[in-house]
């Protein structure tokens, strides 16, 4: 038997993260039809693909590939991708940002792996911080990534029931508490898996509770303003001093080239760059350069307004109509879709387990993800994290209507037994 270290033995233990990324490589691999309404992976749009083989080309003819491939990078970032972002956060908030409060990663969820093991763990004096959450359920990738055991915790939510099958999460402010051992604040906005958007109001007292206690608010940025802008509601995003605002260039069409962007105060920038330079060098720079140009021209702000919104709001309403048509009979409710690429369907009747569903989809070729997996450091037993489903509807509108259908059906078969 292998004798690893508590680190191996941590990355080696079952997680819902590696169980997503094994689906999504099942997808890939098997040669069936499978209808992969598990993922993350954005959809196609033909403009936007455009747009990007354009970038490409032109990356290649003007030999800018030679260089970006052929030698490191700083391990801050592609300098005029983090001149170009600057200026574009400038221009859009009037945030007082340059080149030195952004550092691009290996993607989001190495993003996050950084942040959350700079912040929370084990402290020089001996002290166990975490990460809190003031709302969950949450991504399913915070929950496998803090180094120290219990280095995330969770506050259940108020529900709200808006009409016969639409409900919204809200932050329990009554709830929340920061204590000493809190090393720091993390809300996804639009959140990933329910599509949930944390008010500005609510946003608001998050950023004078942190401030007040002096810790850090973590916002994760991956859908939202200014790009890719797959939010549906009005809503006004937030910067200063103490705050990390994450984003990615993943939902924007470039998954596989994973860049992750983090922007914060200098100093904080300058602790990721030297995580950036002793695990891993230099970050790939294709993905930055191939939107360097769009930022610049202004085109991306165009194109995620008028290409990439529209784009998931029709999807979004399609697939709650489809709900609605296969789901009839049956006691379900849909989070209040504000944003992000996912349905969070909550069954409150469901007389088997989100994994003996998710088990009974996934033989029929139906992929989603069992809802017990976004609920991060809860630490309470909660009957609602077991009625819950994650559904993308980001895919082509066929899988989507015929595995909403084959969920339909395999209610129905749960309920009758």
């Amino acid at each position: 038997m292998t004798k690893y270290s508590q680190f191996g033995d941590q990355f080696d233990s079952d997680s819902g993260t590696r169980q997503l990324m094994d689906d999504l490589g099942e997808v890939l691999n098997s040669g069936r039809a499978i209808m992969n309404l598990g993922g993350g992976n954005p959809g196609t749009i033909p403009r936007i693909r455009q747009l990007f083989h354009e970038q490409m080309q032109a990356t290649l003819d003007d030999g800018r590939f030679d260089a970006i491939a052929g030698q490191y990078d700083g391990p801050q970032g592609h300098r005029p991708f983090l001149d170009a972002l600057a200026g574009l956060l400038r221009r859009r908030f009037g945030w007082d940002v340059d080149a030195s409060n952004i550092a691009t990663t290996a993607g989001s969820q190495a993003s996050f792996f950084i942040l959350f093991n700079m912040f929370a763990g084990m402290t020089r004096q001996g002290h166990a911080r975490h990460i809190l959450f003031p709302l969950t359920p949450e991504y399913i990738g915070y929950a496998d990534v803090g180094l120290q055991a219990n280095s995330v915790r969770s506050v259940r939510p108020s529900i709200e029931i808006i009409d016969e099958h639409t409900f919204k999460y809200r932050i329990d402010f009554g709830a929340l508490d920061i204590t000493p051992d809190v090393a720091a604040v993390c809300v996804s906005r639009p959140t990933n898996p329910t599509g949930n958007v944390v008010t500005d109001d609510e946003l608001g007292r998050l950023v004078a509770l942190t401030r007040e206690y002096n810790v850090p608010l973590i916002i994760d940025n991956a859908y939202g303003l200014p790009f890719p802008n797959i939010v549906f509601s009005e809503v006004s995003p937030v910067f200063d001093k103490h705050t990390i605002l994450c984003m990615s260039l993943s939902k924007l069409g470039l998954p596989g080239l994973r860049t992750g962007i983090i922007v914060a105060a200098p100093e904080i920038i300058q602790t990721i760059t030297s995580v950036n330079a002793i695990t891993m060098l230099a970050n790939g720079s294709l993905g930055a350069s191939l939107v360097t140009e769009l930022i610049n021209s202004g085109q991306i702000e165009s194109l995620c307004e008028k290409e990439i919104k529209p784009f998931y709001l029709e999807k979004a309403l399609q697939a709650r109509a489809w709900c609605s048509e296969y789901f009839t009979g049956i006691n379900y409710y849909l989070h209040k879709t504000e944003g992000a690429i996912f349905l969070w369907a909550w069954f409150p009747d469901l007389p088997i387990s989100d994994i003996e569903l998710y088990e009974r989809l996934k033989r029929r070729d139906v992929l989603v993800l069992a809802g017990r997996h976004f609920f991060p450091g809860l630490g309470q037993h909660w009957e609602h994290t077991e009625q819950c489903l994650r559904i993308s509807y980001a895919q082509d509108p066929e899988s989507v209507r015929r595995g909403i259908e084959i969920i339909g059906e395999e209610l129905r078969r749960a309920f009758d037994k």
